[in-house]
């Protein structure tokens, strides 16, 4: 079985879409067998659990959390995944990893705000932004975790906009990794070396699947950011930013993308293996770029006909009755086309005017945005 397989083979049914909550995945978790162990570690602004799955006994310490922030769910669904794999199946590789490493993984440490879908916590804060000051609940929680536990490697797992791509080769950044500096200067010590070696291997396994969609993130240096923290503390800390691939919002595609990659990951830490890999691929990635549009426009004519103009926009997420919805806002009209765009419409249309008020847009699909009277484009671009 390859990689690919193997993700599509343990994907979990049950868990689909980008809304992920608690609620999601506790009957998951019920479905674990005896020699995993399952914990509440604390509890949310709103008393909402923090669940903490862990797995083997073996000498090298592994941590995971995702969900930091509750609208990056993409990386859920692969831890997800990743234990589904290694509670159900018969390779012979699960148990020889349960005897090399313990592995604790914190399925959605933000679950207050994957219940409401915000990036922040219930209390307004970036948790991502919140690692020194340690002022919200579940700040302290994982800051416990990374004290008691110890780990050799962690493992910071987020989701990335539509927006980026993989430098200027036109490739969407459908999975990005960092090895996070642990100074200003941005120095490679022993400890972020050993970051950069496991993302070479799982790098390898990804650009077989999903060539050149592989970016590498910005790696400026933030002490207030958990992955520059925990690298700080002299624990080799790895990023990984689920992207976009193709039309696929949903993001199932690339919760394959992560599952491959923490397989990976996991497979050169239990046999030592990373060892054997250098950091020069790390640094020929190029770095991720603000380059792409969701949707453009083009031949847009106003309403006399005697202007054509380009309609950029781009889709804003909102939770509406436990669905993730993809509404099209125009953030830009002009004359001069986007970089790169996940979908170009390049037939004539005119503006005309279909809409009671401009809110209406959050109603439409993308194909009804060129519905728009002039007066609402001027009205949107200013929101």
């Amino acid at each position: 079985m390859n990689e690919q397989e193997r993700a599509k083979t343990y994907q979990v049914q049950s868990c689909k879409g980008r809304y992920v909550t608690n609620e999601k995945i506790a009957d998951f978790l019920k479905t674990l067998k005896h020699y995993f162990k399952v914990d509440v570690i604390g509890k949310s602004v709103e008393n909402r659990s923090i669940f903490s799955v862990q797995f083997g006994q073996g000498k090298t310490k592994i941590l995971m959390w995702s969900q930091m922030h509750g609208n990056e769910s993409t990386t859920t669904k692969a831890v997800l995944d990743l234990l589904h794999y290694l509670n159900e199946s018969t390779e012979e590789k699960v148990a020889d990893w349960q005897s090399k490493f313990t592995l604790i993984l914190l399925p959605v440490l933000n679950p207050d705000g994957a219940f409401y879908y915000t990036r922040v916590n219930a209390n307004q804060v970036d948790l991502n932004r919140d690692s020194v000051d340690l002022t919200q609940p579940e700040s302290k929680i994982l800051r416990r975790a990374l004290e008691e536990f110890q780990p050799d490697f962690a493992f910071n797992l987020h989701d990335q906009r539509s927006i980026f791509g993989v430098g200027d080769t036109g490739k969407s950044a459908a999975i990005s990794f960092l090895a996070p500096a642990y100074n200003e200067e941005r120095l490679i010590n022993d400890t972020r070396k050993r970051a950069i070696q496991v993302i070479e291997a799982m790098n390898e396994a990804v650009q077989k699947v999903a060539f050149e969609h592989v970016g590498r993130f910005d790696d400026s240096f933030n002490i207030n950011c958990i992955g520059d923290y925990a690298q700080a503390m002299g624990i080799p800390t790895i990023l990984v930013e689920a992207g976009h691939l193709g039309k696929d919002y949903q993001r199932e595609n690339t919760r394959e993308l992560v599952f491959i990659s923490l397989w990976r990951a996991l497979d050169v830490i239990a046999n030592h293996t990373y060892i054997n890999y250098t950091t020069k691929g790390y640094f020929s990635l190029p770095e991720n770029t603000k380059n792409f549009c969701d949707v453009e426009l083009r031949s847009v004519k106003n309403a006399s006909g005697t202007r054509n103009f380009i309609l950029k926009i781009q889709y804003k997420e909102i939770l509406t009755e436990g669905t993730v919805k993809f509404c099209p806002i125009i953030v830009d009209i002009d004359e001069k086309e986007s970089k790169f765009v996940h979908t170009l419409i390049e037939r004539e249309c005119q503006l005309r005017s279909l809409f009671e008020k401009p809110s209406d847009i959050l109603e439409r699909n993308f194909e009804d945005v060129v519905a728009l009277s002039v007066e609402e484009v001027n009205y949107l671009l200013k929101k």
